[in-house]
């Protein structure tokens, strides 16, 4: 069949493919895996975010399934610029939780391939420390072509883990400057790496990535030029103390100030103004405020890494609470329905589009003069937003 018909035929086609992708019902086949998954398959676990990585039809229902099992984890994002050593850390920080008891997931996100949209680094040894560990589940993910390395289904790997029932969960992110802002949208404490230097890597950071720290790690901290790039730090936090009255780190507002080193990896030491911990500080409110922690690690040898899971319980104890945690959780789940709506109506938008001929076709009606780029865009949202409409007045009635 050729012609406007089959065009048409073939838009209906895919229109139906792509709302049944949008269904958040749980299929019969999937019932069993999500089973599987709460009972702690290992193997479920890693089918679940197979499914959730490549978008496989019906893993919506799965998600949604998910939620009511969330919420038990810490979740820990690590930044910072390429070299910094973040894979490295984040090794020996979950064989530093395994040590103690608990139990670990990870999620590196790595670039993604421009053939493939794979991971590029996604078949690397990156877990030395801790292979063979059932208890350890690591999952290198694609960036999918996301700013700051983060998408939707890395979100949603996360949620998985958390289900499943592990204690933290360590998100590894790209390293890919500003756009890291993204890993505040899935993590509840973020940890800021940057390596000692000519102090260069430390006066690049964009404001977005110093206002994201909850804790700032100077890493390879046995290096020349450490403490240096402590004190940079430190300045630097400071600095946000004096000129931003809002904003404790991604969780609100509140006063700022740097932690106290006498040596690489030493523990904050609390000065008068700050709280009991040595961690908080109290507004003209009373409300108890996150102070961001500068911490030095040697991650090769493990230094400095216990200081930092004591930074990361820390700031874990102050969102609860603060109640911090349920507002941070609230507009994460505001943003989350935000991605989804966009994306949802995009795609209806798309098959709108498709079921015209394309928007080679559009396009060219343009150029014929026979329609503009305005008119066209309202004729493709118009009836989305009539349905919307409707559906508001039976609300209504």
């Amino acid at each position: 069949m050729e012609g406007p018909d089959a065009n048409e035929e073939a838009g209906s086609t895919r229109a139906g493919a792509d709302a049944s992708d949008r269904t958040v019902e749980l299929r019969d086949g999937d019932a069993e895996l999500l089973e599987d998954l709460l009972s702690g398959d290992h193997r479920a676990l890693a089918r679940v975010i197979t499914r959730i990585e490549e978008r496989e039809p019906g893993y919506r229902g799965l998600v949604s399934a998910l939620y009511d099992h969330t919420g038990d984890a810490d979740v820990i994002g690590v930044t910072g610029a390429p070299g910094a050593g973040k894979s490295t850390l984040v090794d020996k920080l979950a064989a530093a939780y395994r040590d103690r008891g608990d139990t670990v997931g990870v999620v590196a996100v790595d670039p993604s391939s421009p053939y493939t949209g794979g991971a590029v680094l996604g078949d690397r040894i990156r877990m030395a420390s801790n292979v063979g560990d059932m208890d350890v589940f690591f999952r290198s993910m694609s960036a999918r072509g996301q700013l700051g390395g983060l998408s939707m289904a890395t979100a949603d790997a996360v949620k998985a883990l958390d289900a499943f029932g592990k204690d933290v969960v360590l998100i590894e992110t790209v390293g890919a400057g500003q756009s890291e802002v993204d890993v505040v949208r899935t993590a509840d404490t973020v940890a800021v790496l940057v390596q000692p230097g000519s102090g260069d890597d430390v006066q690049t950071l964009k404001a977005g990535i110093l206002e994201i720290g909850d804790v700032f790690v100077v890493n390879k901290a046995d290096m020349d030029g450490a403490e240096r790039a402590l004190a940079e730090l430190e300045e630097m936090v400071h600095r946000r103390e004096g000129s931003d009255a809002g904003g404790g780190g991604h969780h609100g507002a509140g006063h700022h100030g740097a932690a106290a080193l006498d040596a690489p990896g030493a523990a904050h030491v609390p000065e008068p103004s700050d709280g009991v911990d040595g961690t908080d500080t109290a507004d003209d409110t009373g409300q108890s405020e996150w102070t961001p922690e500068v911490l030095g690690t040697v991650a090769k040898t493990g230094q400095g890494v216990d200081e930092l899971i004591a930074a990361f319980d820390a700031h874990a104890t102050h969102l609860r609470e603060s109640g911090e945690l349920t507002r941070t959780r609230r507009r994460r789940y505001a943003e989350e329905i935000r991605t989804l709506v966009r994306a949802d109506v995009g795609a209806l938008a798309s098959e709108a589009i498709e079921r015209r001929g394309g928007i080679d076709a559009l396009a060219d009606r343009v150029s014929r003069r026979e329609a503009n780029p305005y008119g066209l865009a309202a004729e493709l949202v118009d009836p989305i937003a009539t349905c919307l409409e409707d559906l508001d007045g039976r609300d209504d009635g």
